[in-house]
């Protein structure tokens, strides 16, 4: 039987990016995952989960909840870092 910390671990991101997924979904992390393994081989699942993931940022910011603003704004700029050749393409 696959445990939560196998499927996050056959999705190409990291925990905290599936964290944001979950939130914005409303799903568990499991989903989540599969979820984010399913958007990053997509065509324009890149780009969604940076969506996603400024979506949570916003979310967080009308909340008030500045502590998640910074987490999500650093889990923002590590998944950009990570698919920097995706967005290297778009501005080229």
């Amino acid at each position: 039987m696959l445990t939560l910390d196998d499927i996050k671990g056959m999705c190409e991101c990291t925990e905290e990016e599936i964290e944001a997924i979950a939130m914005h979904e409303s799903v568990p992390d499991a989903i989540a995952s599969e979820m984010a393994a399913y958007l990053i081989h997509s065509p324009d699942g890149i780009p969604r989960i940076r969506r996603i993931i400024i979506d949570d940022i916003e979310f967080a910011r009308r909340k008030g909840d500045e502590q998640q603003v910074k987490l999500l704004n650093d889990v923002l700029m590590h998944f950009v870092a990570n698919h920097k050749e995706y967005f290297i393409k778009l501005s080229a």
